[in-house]
């Protein structure tokens, strides 16, 4: 680890939020999962802690998008194999983090991109399987729990039933791809994708939750991209307040909103 970390600052880059970079490690693979949070507090430092077994395949990069917990203090980044830490200070959420990640990413030269998010809800031990799909060709990789070799416990009855009847099915319809587990965000993305013109990911629209389903879709559809699941195991607390970010009324109105949306073409690049 090296004796000490860099700082720069990322702005007026169209289609990407500004953010702070905070450099603790030199880039050392093709690979790099992206783990996306906003005040996660000990789930956060509990999960970078566990992903630094996999750092001998991947680099790890932290999206936050303005957390003010206390959790991702430089001190404990550096007692673990973090490689950056990424701060937005431009607007938006999850879709912006995303779009400050994947610039990130395509800057320094990576050949792909595994995102998953930072509640600890998501079975690490997947991620080598996400680097042998990328290294093997694939462009949209999504993590399932839902098939062969998946696993899920506690799953909200409500999500699951959202997402066996309505998400998965439109999502699977849209992109003329069957798909699984389309809420789920363990994916990987390889660098071919993120950077097509017609794909187009920065821009400012996507703001929340529309990029995964936008990438989803659109990836589908493109003979020139190959898609596939891999099973992964997705495991929420037995009891207490469920690790989400989605508000149980207005947010679940948000995300149909935007899956309408996208599986409307309404999110299409007006390269197509």
């Amino acid at each position: 680890m090296p004796e000490s970390s860099t700082n720069r600052v990322v702005q007026n880059n169209a289609g990407v939020p500004d953010y702070k970079v905070l450099q603790l490690q030199p880039k050392k693979h093709d690979y790099l999962v992206c783990v996306f949070v906003i005040n996660e507090g000990t789930r956060i430092q509990n999960q970078l802690e566990k992903m630094g077994k996999y750092s001998n395949v991947l680099d790890i990069l932290v999206a936050d998008g303005g957390s003010t917990d206390g959790s991702l203090e430089t001190k404990f980044l550096k007692t673990t194999k973090t490689m950056a830490l990424l701060t937005k200070t431009g607007p938006g959420k999850l879709s912006s983090q995303m779009r400050m990640a994947f610039h990130y990413a395509l800057e320094s030269g990576y050949k792909g991109v595994i995102t998953i998010d930072g509640n600890g809800k998501d079975g690490l031990e997947a991620l080598p399987k996400f680097v042998e799909l990328l290294e093997q060709g694939y462009d949209h990789i999504q993590g399932s729990r839902y098939i062969t070799g998946g696993h899920h416990e506690n799953t909200p009855l409500s999500r699951h039933l959202a997402l066996k009847i309505l998400h998965a099915p439109l999502i699977s319809l849209a992109s003329k791809t069957k798909q699984t587990d389309t809420t789920n965000g363990f994916r990987g993305y390889s660098a071919k994708l993120l950077a097509d013109k017609k794909i187009d990911v920065f821009r400012d629209i996507f703001a929340t939750y529309e990029l995964h389903y936008h990438l989803a879709i659109e990836s589908g559809l493109r003979a020139d991209f190959k898609n596939i699941e891999t099973p992964v195991s997705r495991v929420y607390p037995p009891k207490g307040k469920i690790p989400t970010k989605i508000t149980p009324i207005r947010g679940s109105i948000h995300v149909l909103s935007i899956l309408f949306k996208a599986v409307l073409g309404q999110y299409k690049s007006h390269e197509n």
